[in-house]
């Protein structure tokens, strides 16, 4: 039980009220959270508040998650730090300044998808970025990639206008699978003259992460994109923001995947993203078992073996002999 504050306790305590409406704190700036044995009474109460309503977080890879926090026009630094830290630019080359293309807008209707499919951004320069959150392969993904990337590099100009008036088009994908071989979970895709390697066709880029190659801790984080995938891949398991995390933009889509700052609305919609995604999920894992069990009413009419036909299709001898 916490010790009876005095009357000025009381007073100082009623000036900053607990309450969800008020920002959480995390680790590296809450005062309470160092050195415990010194804390005050005041202090005491407000790391009681703070833990009364732990932050807690969206998964990031939620279709209406992604785009509420890097499609916020309204808070385009978010946006910014990550792509500076996945393209890895800095100095002169940093992005400063960017135009979101397509904000995130709410779905006014039950079961309305969002109105935008990524998050694409144009830079002063002209340059443009596409920034895509992909949960599952889909088939043809290396195909649409490259389709959806050219033709948005295509777009900026009509038929008759100067070729030089394109500008670069960079698409990050975010993968919820592996795609690539080697164990790196970043990498970078360009033109590239087969026998030197030179770029000289340097208008379209492709930078991808694999977060189920992502495999460091919170105490190994380095890099600054080492941050942002620790965050779209873990956020919906911590409680508080990360206290290695020094960045304004990082920190603010914290802030943003905080479910105490999301309005009732947004979190029916979030909620019904994550059943639509277990859904089709759910259909995938149906047609494959589906067609296992094809295979095996084949191979039981050739007369196959039982143990071959588990070899070959993993389903269980008992699930065979009910074919």
């Amino acid at each position: 039980m916490l010790p009876k504050p005095n009357p000025q306790g009381q007073r100082r305590a009623a000036q900053r009220p607990c309450s969800r409406s008020h920002r959480p704190y995390s680790h590296n700036h809450h005062p309470s959270l160092s050195k415990p044995k010194s804390r005050s009474r005041l202090q005491r109460l407000l790391y009681f508040c703070t833990k009364l309503f732990d932050m807690k977080f969206v998964d990031v890879k939620n279709d209406i998650a992604f785009r509420k926090i890097f499609g916020n026009k309204k808070k385009t630094q978010i946006l910014i730090s990550f792509l500076n830290a996945v393209l890895q630019l800095e100095g002169k080359r940093r992005i400063v300044a960017v135009k979101i293309e397509n904000p995130y807008q709410f779905p006014r209707i039950a079961g309305e998808k969002a109105s935008i499919i990524d998050v694409r951004a144009t830079e002063d320069s002209g340059r443009q970025f596409v920034v895509e959150m992909q949960v599952a392969e889909p088939d043809g993904f290396d195909k649409r990639v490259q389709y959806y990337t050219c033709r948005d590099y295509s777009m900026q100009i009509t038929r008759g206008e100067d070729y030089p008036k394109l500008k670069p088009t960079v698409f990050v994908g975010i993968l919820n699978f592996s795609y690539f071989e080697g164990s790196d979970y970043l990498s970078y895709h360009s033109l590239l003259d087969e026998k030197t390697y030179e770029n000289k066709l340097k208008d379209i880029r492709f930078a991808f992460i694999e977060l189920t190659k992502f495999k460091k801790k919170e105490n190994e984080l380095k890099s600054l994109i080492d941050k942002w995938a620790y965050f779209i891949k873990n956020a919906s398991k911590l409680e508080v923001i990360p206290s290695n995390v020094d960045d304004e933009g990082l920190k603010e889509a914290y802030i943003d995947a905080d479910k105490h700052n999301w309005k009732k609305e947004e979190l029916i919609a979030y909620d019904n993203a994550s059943i639509a995604t277990q859904d089709e999920r759910g259909k995938l894992v149906h047609a494959e078992k589906k067609g296992k069990i094809d295979v095996a009413r084949e191979m039981k009419k050739d007369s196959e073996p039982i143990n071959k036909i588990m070899k070959y299709t993993g389903l269980t001898e008992d699930e065979i002999n009910e074919i």
